[in-house]
């Protein structure tokens, strides 16, 4: 899964004595122990949803038990209509907190569930939506960590892996989708007497069996989709979303099934493990808030069809969600971790992945210094704050697993394996995941067995990696000192063994030229680097191999954040950038240092794929970080800059793109938007810079209602009114706030993912502080309600909508609900990330 939080507490999460009881690591051991589930054969029931909320299904488990005339529980959410062990009826009244009981098991047993499901808004597992733009419906399911149960019975936990076969009826209009073919479509009819007395026709479908697969990656999506499919490299690729998006899905259709094809054959390549079926589809759903790897059939929100024309870092980011959930194939789904304990290493390693693989698939663009520039950065964050926690952790309960889907999970991990490729070296890197594939196909492996693998392959010892690197949390500093390493711990340990270059410059009339690279492997707290040669600057962790922050010795600190931009290597110029905004937020740097740093390497700046990314740090650093009195006078220079970029005769379409969209959320003066008008008037058909400069003249205060009507009428995105509403709530006024509010937590109108994240832009607009500090802790309030909403959803609002500026009242209060006994993991995490910024933003700006 995609969709980039928390330290669990000590025991499970209480929860009301009627709802879903959260499966415990205790109790999932044990039923693992007891069962052995063969497969599952699954009717669903989706004729109500046209019109209704209703789903149905039939679950048929095939099972055995180890310990004759034992008893356990079946997962169930919902209504249960029936039931049978065996034959013998049970009781359905049993039926509570999500848990039916079994008892007496016989040595091989088989149980059949007829249940139902009416909570299909929420995005809790199951989702029913309806396109505003044409009233089509669409079905999708996302089962991670448990939602499986919410849609039939089974036994919910990764490692009771089974077949799973699926019979689905729907309306005779909807394709019908899952993880493997469907080997038999029905004609359409009317199933029962009731759809005949309506004229109501349906469809059945079958698919062909799955390999063995935890329940969690199994799905079933349905809808009157538009579908594209060709045959490539062996595999007949789908792509599939709903009708209102099809021009925006056959704009990006050839990039989709290049990258399909070429990663499918890199990963089966480096793995020494094709991918195990011929049919793998994409499917684009509405309001999803990331993407779910389901097995061979993946699911994810179709806001990655930009609805303007993707920048360059918009479609390196669609590739990173491809190549991540296609990652997880191999590990999550062919190879399962046993327990959510392991969680980290799924989505760590799938991060890991889509970066590796895109860096070798197109090696132009500088895969892992975009890496650096962006997602890296947000793993630091909360690796410097009250949010950080061991990448690996204790998971007493699935509750606590949903806290764990967040930066130090999916961004540190990635990191860290990274550095773990480069001090084992690729190819015994390699060798030791293909013994791990070969090794655990289609059942279930810990972190010991794959770190096993990899010190056979490698000949290394690991045991004090691992323990190091993943049962300790927090970021090692290392400072350059003379030609001396000193590394600190944050908990006061031992600090932790790094494996890092010092590349060391000096300055001529071509910038800052290579005059040596020094790779040390540091030990213990103080590590000697005799041999470094004399140089201007010296540049620690150059190649960002480790996970670190650094700190240069003085005079290298000022050619860094002078000279920066005029390093050869474009990872060397962001681990330059990192450096200086990590000091800042420390605050041992002023925001004017940094900002003038950034700008710096802007100017000089020749790798497309970074000039977005670093538009956006120095805006962020421009508009939040900065004195209020120096905002204007900073984004002035950033729009000057913007415009210059946008401009400038050696600037690709890429380039001039992502000046141009920095350039509108800066824009001060009336030659700015003089510029974007004329941009917008020259580029009719891409609505993406129309929209932001409509809604940087409302936070302006110069709102046009007449131009938002008039852009409403043009824009052929099915969702355009959400791009409105950002504009109305970009409005400096009460009223435009109370409006955007209530849309958004009340009506439900802005969807999960990309579209909440643009509004949250809109609505928090740091100028606007003294307006938007009730704001802020109208977000507190809002907290409350969320339990109950799936995990998509509940991460999509607490990280997303989260203020950008807030008062110190605010932050006390932030942290006593994080601390609260009863605070969702997720939402706790949050707090602690959100309020431990704000608190560094308040102080840099102070």
């Amino acid at each position: 899964m995609s969709g980039p939080e928390d330290s669990p507490a000590d025991g499970p999460v209480d929860v009301p004595a009627d709802a879903p009881a959260s499966l415990t690591q205790d109790e999932a051991r044990a039923r693992a122990e007891l069962l052995d589930v063969e497969r599952y054969d699954i009717e669903v029931d989706l004729r109500e949803l046209l019109a209704g909320e209703r789903w149905r299904a039939t679950s048929r488990v095939t099972f055995t038990c180890r310990r004759p005339g034992a008893d356990t529980f079946v997962d169930v959410v919902g209504e249960v209509h029936a039931a049978t062990l065996n034959g013998v009826e049970l009781d359905a009244s049993a039926h509570r907190a999500g848990r039916l009981a079994l008892t007496g098991l016989a040595e091989r047993n088989e149980l059949v569930v007829v249940s139902s499901q009416t909570d299909t808004g929420s995005g809790n597992a199951i989702l029913r939506t309806v396109d505003g733009s044409d009233d089509r419906v669409y079905v999708w399911t996302s089962f991670e960590p448990d939602g499986a149960r919410r849609a039939w019975a089974c036994f919910d936990q990764p490692d009771l892996k089974a077949v799973h076969r699926f019979r689905v009826v729907a309306p005779a209009e909807w394709s019908v989708l899952s993880n493997s073919a469907p080997d038999q479509v029905s004609e359409p009819t009317a199933v029962d007497d009731a759809d005949h007395e309506a004229g109501l026709l349906s469809r059945w479908w079958s698919f062909t069996d799955t390999p063995r697969l935890s329940t969690y990656v199994v799905v079933v999506n349905a809808g009157p989709f538009h579908e594209v499919r060709e045959q490539r490299g062996g595999h007949s690729l789908g792509l599939w979303c709903r009708q209102s998006l099809r021009p925006y899905l056959e704009r990006d259709t050839a990039e989709l099934l290049r990258l399909t094809e070429a990663g499918l054959a890199f990963f089966g390549e480096r793995f020494d493990q094709p991918f195990g079926q011929e049919r793998y589809d994409h499917v684009f759903v509405p309001d999803m808030g990331g993407a779910m790897e389901n097995w061979g059939c993946v699911t994810w929100s179709d806001s990655a069809l930009h609805r303007g024309e993707p920048t360059l870092l918009d479609r390196m980011t669609a590739a990173d969600t491809l190549l991540h959930e296609m990652a997880h194939m191999w590990f999550g789904d062919l190879v399962t971790m046993r327990w959510w304990d392991d969680l980290w290493l799924n989505e760590a390693f799938a991060s890991f992945a889509a970066t590796w693989a895109l860096d070798a698939i197109d090696p132009g663009s500088a895969a892992w210094a975009v890496f650096a520039a962006t997602d890296e950065l947000v793993g630091y964050e909360q690796d410097r704050g009250p949010a950080r926690h061991p990448i690996r952790t204790e998971v007493p309960d699935v509750a606590h697993a949903m806290a764990n889907f967040d930066a130090i999970t999916y961004l540190k991990g990635q990191a860290v394996l990274r550095q773990l490729m480069e001090l084992l070296g690729e190819e015994r890197f390699v060798a030791g995941l293909r013994a791990h594939f070969a090794e655990h196909a289609w059942g279930n492996a810990t972190l010991a067995e794959l770190m096993s693998a990899f010190a056979a392959a490698s000949g290394r010892e690991l045991d004090g990696w691992t323990a190091a690197w993943l049962d300790r949390a927090g970021t090692d500093t290392v400072s350059l000192v003379g030609d001396t390493l000193l590394v600190a711990s944050p908990d006061g340990g031992t600090p932790r063994p790094h494996a890092l270059l010092v590349g060391s410059y000096a300055r001529s009339d071509a910038g800052l030229s290579p005059v040596g690279s020094t790779r040390v492997e540091t030990a213990g707290a103080v590590t000697s680097m005799s041999d470094l040669p004399e140089a201007d600057l010296q540049l620690v962790n150059d190649g960002d191999l480790s996970f670190v922050s650094v700190r240069p010795d003085e005079a290298s600190l000022q050619v860094l954040l002078t000279d920066a931009g005029r390093l050869p290597d474009a990872t060397g110029r962001v681990v330059a950038v990192s450096t200086a905004l990590d000091m800042l937020a420390e605050g041992e740097l002023s925001s004017g240092d940094v900002f003038e740093c950034v700008v710096a390497v802007l100017e000089h700046e020749t790798v497309p794929g970074l000039v977005e990314p670093l538009l956006a740090r120095a805006l962020a650093v421009a508009e939040q970080w900065s004195p209020t009195v120096l905002v204007p006078r900073r984004l002035e220079r950033l729009a000057r800059l913007a415009g210059d970029l946008a401009d400038h005769e050696d600037s690709g379409a890429d380039v001039r793109a992502a000046a141009l969209q920095t350039l509108a959320w800066a824009a001060t003066t009336s030659e700015h938007f003089d510029r974007l008008d004329a941009a917008v008037a020259a580029a009719p058909d891409d609505t993406e810079l129309a929209w932001l400069t409509l809604t940087r003249r409302a936070a302006l205060d110069r709102h046009d209602q007449e131009a938002v009507d008039a852009l409403l009428g043009r824009d052929p995105d099915p969702e355009a009114r959400v791009r409105a509403l950002g504009v109305a709530a970009a409005r400096p006024s009460e009223e435009a706030k109370a409006e955007a509010w209530e849309q958004f937590w009340r009506a439900g109108a802005v969807p999960s993912g990309v579209p909440t994240r643009t509004f949250a832009r809109c609505f928090w607009r740091p100028a606007q502080h003294d307006l938007l500090v009730p704001w802020a802790h109208r977000f507190l309030d809002e907290l409350s309600d969320l339990n109950g909403e799936g995990l998509l959803a509940v991460g999509s609002k607490v990280r997303l909508m989260a203020p950008t500026t807030c008062d110190v009242a605010w932050l006390d209060r932030a942290r006593d609900l994080a601390e609260a006994p009863d605070a969702l993991p997720a939402v706790r995490t949050a707090l602690l990330v959100a309020s431990d910024r704000l608190a560094r933003v308040l102080a840099a700006r102070a």
